[in-house]
């Protein structure tokens, strides 16, 4: 007997997950949202929305999928970049400019986590926390107490400097409305996110250094 998992994807020519995934973020990248109208996503990747069905069952498993993608090349990352031997004020630097670059590519990461989190059942709501957040958590206080062991950071608590950098890339690359409406524009540019990175690095470490 075939099962669902064997059975052949209809019209899905090679990369078709991948593609739902990529054409699902831009979608919410460039509308500032955390939703999308499969017609959209059919019409945008040129694929049948049927697709979405046989690789995630229905809509909150493909944003369930592309939750899962994101953050875990976020964990990834600083993983890897608490591996590195560097001076912890060298390697704040980096991470402040990485999670700038990350809500630069995918604004709605943030809003997106917790939607799935507040929407999803408690074992999955536990899953993507165990995953995802505490991980995290657990980086920002080797983060954190690397440079207060060696005297480079102030005391601080690790948990309020996680809101503060978080909350500080999340809230601007989520307001594109007042950027419409206060500033005159609303792209999400390169230059705008390379001053952004540059306020932020140096603004949040001129608050945490010990000098």
């Amino acid at each position: 007997m075939t099962t669902a998992s064997q059975q052949i994807a209809p019209d899905a020519p090679p990369g078709a997950r991948d593609q739902l995934l990529d054409t699902a973020s831009a979608i919410m990248r460039e509308g500032d949202i955390v939703d999308i109208s499969l017609s959209e996503l059919s019409l945008r990747s040129g694929l049948n929305s049927a697709l979405v069905k046989y690789y995630f069952g229905n809509k909150a498993g493909l944003l369930k999928a592309l939750l899962d993608r994101d953050m875990a090349g976020i964990v990834h990352s600083v993983d890897a970049l608490l591996a590195k031997d560097m001076a912890p004020e060298v390697r704040l630097r980096r991470h402040i400019g990485a999670v700038v670059d990350t809500y630069y590519k995918t604004p709605y990461l943030n809003r997106l986590l917790m939607r799935l989190v507040r929407e999803s059942d408690p074992d999955e709501a536990h899953r993507i926390a165990d995953s995802y957040l505490t991980p995290l958590s657990r980086a920002y206080d080797k983060l954190i107490e690397d440079g207060m062991r060696e005297g480079v950071f102030r005391s601080i608590d690790p948990q309020m400097f996680y809101f503060t950098t978080t909350g500080a890339c999340d809230r601007f690359f989520s307001s594109r409305l007042v950027l419409k409406h206060c500033y005159d524009t609303e792209a999400l540019t390169e230059e705008l996110r390379d001053r952004y990175r540059d306020h932020c690095i140096e603004t949040i470490m001129a608050g945490i250094l010990a000098r």
